[in-house]
């Protein structure tokens, strides 16, 4: 029974895993820049959503729309005031820029809640599931996760897919020149796209401090950077293989952590990572692109 709990619990962190990385892999997929800063989002979209349910005694409902509805006005600022004007240069200003506004948003966290770790207060007030005689139990932190999970992923291909503005995003990540002569605005629809990524930041900086609720101005950063590696190992720019990588790194996670070693852990993970990479560049439902010189 161990086992199918390990497994549960790597299903759950995976899936808020794969929730975040579909902001990397959006952003990179369209704009074709790395933004550092998304695990920053998530911190900020936990705390406002810790904010109107503690501070404001809102209903968790409420708070967690607040946090989709701050963070998705954030990551349009961010794009607008910190990345726009660098669209055209090299992608090492752009890379070095994304590191200072991660920077800026914690120190900015720091000054304005505090360094101390807060309690979060979870968002999901349902009982757990118990099975088998009550060898296995399900939290509905859980449930909700991978439910969440599953519908953000459906939700966002069908909208990707079917509709004009999903198709506008498409045609920019083919060639924004071609958009742009057909009539697309392409600086809002980058804009778009942060916005919905940081929004998705929000659920899941909420989901995770559900799962695991303690609360401080670091907390995003360590699994943004889990949530990138994700997107790199399914295939960055791939919302499918944003979907697999983030699933396949929380299973793996757990597993380590369960079977192997806690302070391993990580280093496992990105060792994997790096023969994935070894072995498939582009990751596992990325696809290999060849460019004419």
């Amino acid at each position: 029974m161990d086992f199918l709990t390990n497994l549960i619990n790597g299903i759950s962190l995976g899936s808020i895993y794969a929730i975040i990385a579909l902001g990397y892999t959006m952003v990179y997929g369209i704009a074709k820049m790395l933004n550092f800063a998304h695990g920053d989002v998530i911190m900020v979209g936990s705390y406002v959503c810790f904010v109107a349910m503690n501070s404001l005694g809102l209903s968790p409902l409420v708070g967690v729309l607040l946090a989709v509805a701050a963070c998705t006005c954030l990551g349009i600022v961010i794009e607008r005031l910190a990345y726009k004007p660098l669209r055209q240069t090299a992608s090492l200003a752009v890379l070095i820029t994304a590191i200072g506004v991660s920077y800026f948003l914690q120190n900015a966290a720091q000054l304005i809640w505090g360094a101390d770790p807060k309690s979060f207060t979870s968002v999901i007030p349902f009982p757990s599931v118990t099975l088998f005689d009550g060898q296995l139990v399900i939290s509905s932190v859980t449930i909700v996760t991978v439910l969440a999970s599953v519908v953000v992923m459906v939700l966002l291909a069908l909208f990707v897919s079917k509709t004009k503005l999903g198709k506008a995003m498409r045609a920019c990540s083919e060639d924004k020149g071609a958009a742009q002569l057909m009539g697309i605005n392409v600086d809002a629809t980058i804009s778009m796209v942060f916005g919905i990524g940081s929004g998705l930041a929000a659920i899941a900086g909420v989901l995770l401090c559900s799962a695991y609720p303690t609360l401080m101005p670091t907390t995003g950063a360590m699994p943004g950077i889990k949530a990138f590696t994700a997107a790199v190992f399914g295939g960055i720019g791939s919302i499918p293989g944003a979907a697999l990588g983030g699933l396949l790194l929380g299973i793996i996670e757990v597993f380590t952590k369960a079977y192997i070693s806690t302070e391993l852990a990580d280093a496992i993970v990105f060792a994997l990572l790096i023969v994935v990479l070894v072995i498939r560049p582009a990751g596992l439902l990325g696809k290999v692109s060849h460019e004419k010189v």
